[in-house]
This record gives C-alpha cells, structure tokens and sequence, in this order.
C-alpha cells in the first residue's frame, strides 16, 4: 500500500535552505551557521523520523509517496520528481540524516577556526542534500541527479584546502574516478528505457521483469548487460576494485568529511542501488556472480595494504574499502538485507572512528602519522575509550554491531540464495586482517611510549565537547546497534527471506577470528614492538610493496594515464599545428590566392560583363545541341 503525502520533500528542503543560508548570508554570521549548519540536518532527521514511525505504522511493504510534479515527458517517457519512503529508503535516510547530524556538530569544533567555515557547512549542507535526493528517489533518474549531485560535493569537500595542490589533485581524481563509473551507469539507464520504456523503479520490478529476463543484448542476457553497467557505477562510487583508488586520497579532506563520505553517505550509495534495484539482480545471476567476487577480492585486497599504511586516516580509508567489499560480497550471494545491515552498523563505528582519528589529530598538532604517536591514552581519555569500542565493533567482537552484521554476510557465503563457500573463507580472512590492522591502529596510537615531539607532548589535551559528544553518541550507536531489526525491515523491500542464523560452531569461529587478530596486534606492538621492524626487513619486498598500495596507481599512470597525456600532448603539439591548423591556414591560403585571380575579372567595365554573358549563353547553347 502507498499512502500519498506532500511533506516527505521537508527532508530535503531543509538542508537545501541550509546550503542557500550559508552561500548568502553565512560569510558575514559565523556565529548562526553554528546554529543552522546542524540545525537543518536536526530538522531533516525529526521529519524522518516521522516517515519512519507512519511507515512503521503501515502494513508490511507499505510506503508514502511525495510527488512535487511531472518533470519530463517525451514520448511515451514519463518521469516525475517524486520522494517516497518505504523501509530500505528509511533506513537510509536515518542513517544520512542521523550520522550527519553528529558529523555537522563535530564540524562546529573542528573547523571553528578555518577561514573557510560558512563554506565548508555550505557543501556539507549540500552533500547532505544530494544522497538525500538519492535514497529518497523514486525513479533512477532523479536518483542519478543525487548521484551526480554527491560526486560533486565529494569533488568540493575532499579538495577543499585546495590551495595545498595534493588536495586539488585528490578533488580531481574523485571527480575523474567516478566519471568513469558513472559512464557504466548511464549506459545502464540507456539500456533500461530501450527495453522497457520508462525509468519508474516500481513499474520495472512489476510490469518489465519477464522482459528483462528473456531479451538479448548482443548475444547476452539484457538482465545480465544492465546489471554489470549498473555494477560499473557501483562500483565509482562504493569503491571496488578497479575503481577504488580515489577513496583513499579522499583523505586529503578535512576530517569531518572523511566521515561523512566513509561513514554515512557517499560510499553506500552503490550498495544502496543495487539492493533498490534487487529484482534485475535476480533475473542475473551471471551479474551476481561477479559483484561477489569483486567485493570478496576488495574486502581482502584492501585489508591486505590496511596492515601496512601509517597514517591513521589512510589505515581506517583501506578498512573503509574493504568494508565496503563485504557490502558488495553480500549482495552478490543473495543477501542484500545482511548488507543494509552492515551498510548500518559501519556508519556508527566507522564514523566514530573518523571523528576520533579528527579529535587525535586535533591534539597532535595535525599529526597523522601514527609512527609519532603512542601512550595517548592517558591524555585523550574519552577519545580512547571510544575509539577503543570502535575498534572491537569493526573487529567484530560480540556483542558490538560489527559482529552481527558482518556475521550475516559471511555466513551468507556460504549458505545464501547463491553461496560460494570459497568466498566465505576469503571474507574469515578478510576479517582476521582487519581485527589486525584495527588492533595495530589501537596499540600505536594510544599504548607504549609517547613518540610525539616535547612542543606536541605539551599541548596534549582532549577535545572540546562539541567534539567528544558526537563520539559518545556514536560508541552507544556501536555497542546497540546489532540488535536493531534492519534485515527484517529490508526483507518487506527486497522480498528475501534470510538463511537461518549461522550455527554456534561458526559464531565461535567468528569471535575466535576477531580476538586473534587484536591479541596478534597486542603482541607485535604491545609486548614485543620490536618484532614488526624484523618482519618488514625478512619480508622487505613484498613488505614495500604492500606499504606502496601494490603500486595499483603507479600501474594506473603507466597504462592510461600517461598515454591519455601523451596522446594530448602530441594533438596540442604536432598534429593540432601539423594538421588542424595547416588545413585551417591552407585553406585560407588558397581562398587568398584564387581570390586574387577572380579579383582582377572583376574591372567594373559593363561591356566585359556583357561579353561574359554571352560567352556563357553560347557555351550553355552549344552543350544542350549537343546533348
């Protein structure tokens, strides 16, 4: 049942009216974007919450419709601008609204000094803005305008010290990445209208499915084509290999941003997609089949260079990715649900331990490598103990969130709608490594010995309550948040009924995983922090070469980036001037010179007229008596 309603659109019009107050007005009231920045995302979230508790109220699979008016017609092409909330865009928009919320007051203390602040809560009102219209579509085109809308605000926010050219150069590169998947994206809508004439998601799912089912495509399954294009776009913006190298250089962002990106917003929004459009996943199982796989080798590759990083931020951006793979790997095995979930519980420990990296940084000065660090704990209490609880959840130590959601994923590996047992041990070692590598984050920064300079040892303190409040939040958020019924929620939208739960045997085995991987951490930098500097030196190679991110950019460079510069330098230089420009001169050179020649017929004398006239008369005479 849809129940029509006209206030679902508040939800977005309050962080966009936030955005407009700080472009217009917020450069000269520092002191009321402070108050309207978190304010409107305060807003946002009551009425969300209000969808939820009606949508709560309805039947199960019952949703609400908000439709502002018919945008396009063109042909038999009809797509309207309309919001609509049912559980899965629910979940989501509390999790965006909610988490970016706390994100917004976190900002107010960590950015109350930049010269930029009314600009900053502009884009972050923006962001906000997008993925809502994102989550909140009910159609794909006005989700690709999110779409687009968060890959441009990812371009502002993560270049926006851009007067540092690394962090110019990160915009960019985010920008360019997701181009290059949104590119798949859009050939996958292409596809959709050719073969079923509109973009409406509820008529796809319910009047084309047997069409996509049974159309070919050059040769191949149409359900298979769109879903691999879709899985390209996913791709971009959930940072999967091929097209996870932008995520982690997105850290060149202010520390707010990474959190928000990472945590709640941006990184879900092909996860997000691809569970909205289940229904062409399931008449493809070929397409499944890939998503799988790539999220398995993401969640694995990228722990694997996880181990190895120094700077905080890059180790929790590598956990971010592969996360992310375990999203991916859920829904190619058939459980979307169990992604949701886990798409849930990372936005409260992931986020967490983002803003405590922030309140860590923030005490050091802006140090972030974690090598200059150590013993904090007595100095950062609140930071600690939150970001220690953060650890344990993305860890997966029961009874924090992580254990449940990433729990169900891999056991949905191997007894999901379409279990592949081989990946169900790629995903156990995926999450041993991240146990390891999360400890090893843990231990450096906060035990053993300060290594921070004497000037840095004495500025140490914790951070302003506008800070720490948000971390608080958020480690609750942590601790309860794997009992919330999400899968359930979501099974009133995608239709799945999950696998039973996962026997204690593999429970065990989940924990036992978890509790080595920090006891493993504990050791080699706790007890013994001398052993990993003898690991790194036997392993010096393959050490290196984890610790360069397996070089995947420089082999970028190699392979396309620098031939694309290539070929444009030599159009700038040699074919532009050889080629374009000499035909362009060549052209004009005989234009000048035949000009010359026709000049001088032109003497202005009428008898010479007359005679050309005539001349011309008889030779037309003389051609048609001929013929």
């Amino acid at each position: 049942m849809v129940t029509d309603v006209s206030w679902l659109r508040w939800i977005v019009i309050f962080p966009a009216l936030g955005t407009l107050f700080h472009v217009f007005v917020g450069g000269r009231a520092k002191g009321a974007v402070k108050l309207v920045g978190p304010g409107v995302l305060l807003a946002a979230f009551a009425v969300a919450v209000a969808a939820a508790m009606r949508v709560h109220g309805m039947e199960e699979g019952g949703a609400l419709r908000d439709a502002l008016y018919t945008w396009i017609v063109a042909g038999p092409l009809r797509v309207e601008a309309a919001f609509r909330v049912d559980a899965l865009s629910m979940v989501m928009t509390l999790i965006v609204t909610g988490i970016g919320f706390l994100i917004h007051v976190y900002s107010v203390g960590y950015m109350h000094d930049d010269p930029g602040f009314a600009r900053f809560f502009a884009y972050l009102n923006l962001f906000i803005t997008a993925m809502l219209i994102l989550v909140l579509a009910d159609n794909l085109l006005l989700l690709f305008v999110g779409w687009e809308g968060v890959g441009l605000c990812s371009y502002l926010l993560i270049g926006f010290w851009y007067q540092d050219e690394k962090n110019a150069i990160a915009g960019k590169k985010a920008f360019l990445v997701n181009r290059v998947g949104d590119a798949g994206f859009l050939l996958g809508l292409f596809c959709l209208v050719a073969y079923t004439g509109t973009l409406e998601i509820q008529a796809i799912e319910h009047q084309h499915l047997d069409t996509l089912r049974t159309a070919m495509l050059g040769g191949w399954p149409v359900a298979v084509v769109i879903g691999l294009l879709l899985f390209v776009g996913a791709t971009g913006k959930s940072a999967q290999i091929p097209l996870y190298v932008w995520l982690p250089d997105a850290m060149a962002g202010p520390t707010p941003v990474s959190a928000l990106i990472h945590a709640a917003t941006m990184v879900t929004a092909g996860v997000y997609m691809m569970t909205r459009l289940h229904f062409v996943y399931e008449v493809a199982p070929a397409a499944l089949a890939v998503v799988a796989w790539v999220g398995a080798a993401t969640a694995l590759g990228a722990a694997i260079i996880g181990v190895a990083q120094t700077d905080i931020k890059k180790v929790l951006a590598y956990s971010t990715v592969s996360q992310l793979g375990y999203m991916v790997l859920g829904i190619g095995v058939g459980v979307a649900p169990a992604a949701i979930f886990h798409v849930v519980t990372h936005a409260f420990f992931k986020g967490l331990l983002f803003l405590g990296a922030g309140s860590v940084i923030h005490a050091m000065g802006g140090e972030q490598d974690m090598r200059k660090m150590g013993g904090l704990h007595a100095h950062l209490p609140t930071t600690f103990a939150t970001m220690l609880i953060g650890t344990l959840a993305i860890a997966g130590v029961p009874p924090l969130a992580g254990f449940f959601s990433k729990d169900e994923i891999v056991w949905g590996a191997f007894a999901g709608p379409h279990a592949q047992p081989i990946l169900g041990i790629v995903a156990y070692a995926a999450a041993f490594l991240t146990a390891f590598y999360m400890g090893r984050m843990l231990f450096m920064t906060f035990f053993g010995t300060c290594r921070a300079s004497h000037e840095v040892q004495h500025h140490l303190h914790e951070s302003p309550s506008s800070m720490t409040t948000p971390l608080i939040v958020l480690a609750i958020l942590s601790v309860f948040g794997g009992f919330l019924p999400i899968p359930h929620l979501v099974e009133t939208v995608v239709g799945h009924h999950a696998e039973e739960g996962a026997p204690y045997s593999m429970l065990l085995l989940a924990t036992g995983i978890a509790v080595g991987g920090l006891v493993l951490a504990w050791v080699l930098y706790v007890r013994q922090p001398e052993l990993p500097g003898l690991f790194a030196e036997d392993f010096g190679q393959f050490y290196q070469l984890v610790f360069d991110k397996f070089r995947v950019d420089e082999l970028y460079d190699a392979v396309i980036v620098g031939p694309l510069f290539a070929l444009a330098d030599f159009i700038a230089f040699r074919f532009d001037p050889g080629v374009v420009d000499g035909a362009v001169n060549g052209t004009g050179f005989v234009v000048a010179e035949t000009s010359s020649i026709w000049r001088r017929a032109q003497t202005g004398n009428v008898q010479h007229y007359a005679l050309s006239f005539l001349l011309g008369a008889l030779a037309l005479v003389w051609y048609l008596a001929r013929s």
